[in-house]
């Protein structure tokens, strides 16, 4: 029976850029069937690849995860977010999965799986301002409340890996596609 494989939570202030590198990832490591991204249900409806994800109504939401079909979930920013159940079987098969969760379900997620390890994306403020505004979803005050807010604390045990995105996509995601081949790597090495 393989050994449980590892979680790697991406995690950072919206407009890091972690959905664009998860999906630059996916495409480098498309023929690793080791590394796994699951897709992430939101009560929000999907305008664009950008954050591709499976919309669900509220009242949907609240149904699915009191049938226990979310491995986790949480609420942000007045949406509620999952990640289906399904994240169980891939891991007890030995395979890493990367998922963008926020920075609060960090300590609940290390202390559920055995084997958690973050993957933090930032950049700047003003690039991050830059980012959101471009998306269109926020106001600027919103904006601005965003970029003030302190980052929730985690335990300092679980191992930790950051990546600056604020050069280009093509250097961020060769970054961070080492930084999460090096993650699944060390979890392969412990196993055997």
């Amino acid at each position: 029976m393989p050994s449980p494989g590892r979680l790697v939570l991406v995690v950072g202030p919206s407009g890091a850029g972690k959905d664009s590198l998860l999906r630059e990832a996916a495409k480098t490591l498309a023929a690793d069937r080791h590394i796994i991204f699951p897709r992430r249900v939101i009560t929000r409806l999907s305008h664009d690849e950008a954050e591709a994800h499976d919309s669900l109504t509220v009242k949907e939401f609240i149904e699915a995860q009191g049938q226990g079909r979310f491995a986790l979930s949480w609420q942000a920013h007045g949406l509620h977010y999952g990640i289906p159940v399904s994240l169980l079987d891939e891991l007890k098969a030995g395979r890493t999965a990367a998922v963008n969760v926020s920075r609060a379900i960090i300590t609940e997620a290390a202390a559920r799986f055995p084997n958690v390890a973050v993957l933090n994306v930032t950049a700047p403020a003003e690039i991050i301002a830059a980012r959101l505004a471009q998306r269109g979803r926020e106001a600027p005050a919103d904006i601005a409340q965003r970029i003030a807010r302190e980052a929730p604390r985690s335990d300092s045990w679980v191992e930790t890996l950051t990546i600056v995105n604020d050069t280009t996509l093509e250097a961020a995601a060769r970054a961070f596609t080492s930084a999460l081949l090096q993650l699944s790597k060390e979890s392969y090495a412990a196993a055997v």
